[in-house]
């Protein structure tokens, strides 16, 4: 990442609240065909998330703590503070003397930017205001948030327009969180009604939602040049399994996460 970071533009983008089991599912039953053409093998990656909920989770992610290998560590990390007696700090790890990421990279010259989605982002209260805070220019309006059906095409179109204004000589490192597969998202799928509420079933469906659209922002960032793309969950969630609901516990379909990274490259095409 010494090679990367200054180099190249960086982005990251949060699939708020995807289980990794109906993310794998999906990719292999090529239901997901965007995303699973930028995935290592055309497969995600299984993770623990360093979280059980958006804001515990990002805490982490922004302080370089990725979601974690599902295998025995320790695993080198990409991002990391200096600090002491750290076993994950490897040759390779960007290590910065900030707090956080996203101030490491704003001192490295990037702009960084967030497009926010769940309620963690929407600074209508103090709450609310610390995760955008972190960046030089956030963004958030009703129609990112859990209760848009097109809140993902709103959020890109507000990536494409904040793309569009920067210098092309600027690094950007752009975080997108994506709120369509947090609760609600039963009306991502035909049929289902706001009564009978959300279910795995519409949950895969809301992924399949992203997947029609994401092209567009990989396509928005590689035009400025190669980019450095994350692409994960935060946290994943639960729907009646073992008798658990939602998330914020400990839970397999909690704390297990698809994870990916690769480079989107100027001439790439779809």
């Amino acid at each position: 990442m010494n090679d990367v970071v200054g180099r190249d533009d960086l982005l990251l983008v949060t699939l708020d609240t995807l289980r990794f089991d109906v993310a794998d599912e999906l990719a292999a039953a090529g239901r997901t065909p965007r995303l699973a053409r930028r995935l290592p093998g055309g497969r995600w990656e299984k993770r623990h998330a360093p979280g059980s909920f958006t804001y515990a989770s990002h805490q982490a992610i922004f302080a370089g703590f990725l979601p974690t290998p599902a295998t025995q560590g320790p695993h080198p990390r990409l991002f990391a503070a200096r600090f002491g007696g750290s076993e994950t700090t490897a040759e390779g790890t960007f290590v910065y003397d900030t707090p956080d990421l996203v101030s490491a990279l704003a001192g490295a010259g990037y702009r960084t930017v967030c497009v926010g989605g769940v309620g963690f982002f929407n600074k209508q209260a103090a709450l609310g205001s610390v995760l955008p805070g972190m960046f030089q220019e956030s963004h958030w309006e009703p129609e990112f948030g859990v209760a848009s059906p097109t809140s993902f095409e709103a959020q890109i179109t507000r990536a494409e327009q904040v793309i569009a204004q920067l210098p092309p000589w600027r690094r950007l490192f752009l975080f997108v969180n994506v709120s369509a597969l947090h609760q609600p998202n039963w009306f991502h799928l035909p049929g289902a009604t706001r009564e009978a509420g959300d279910t795995r079933a519409t949950h895969a469906a809301a992924l399949e939602y992203v997947d029609r659209h994401i092209e567009r922002l990989f396509t928005a960032m590689r035009r400025r040049g190669r980019c450095f793309a994350i692409v994960c969950s935060d946290h994943g969630t639960a729907y009646g399994d073992d008798g658990w609901t939602g998330h914020r516990l400990g839970h397999e379909a909690v704390w297990t996460v698809p994870y990916a990274h690769f480079f989107l490259e100027p001439g790439d095409t779809p």
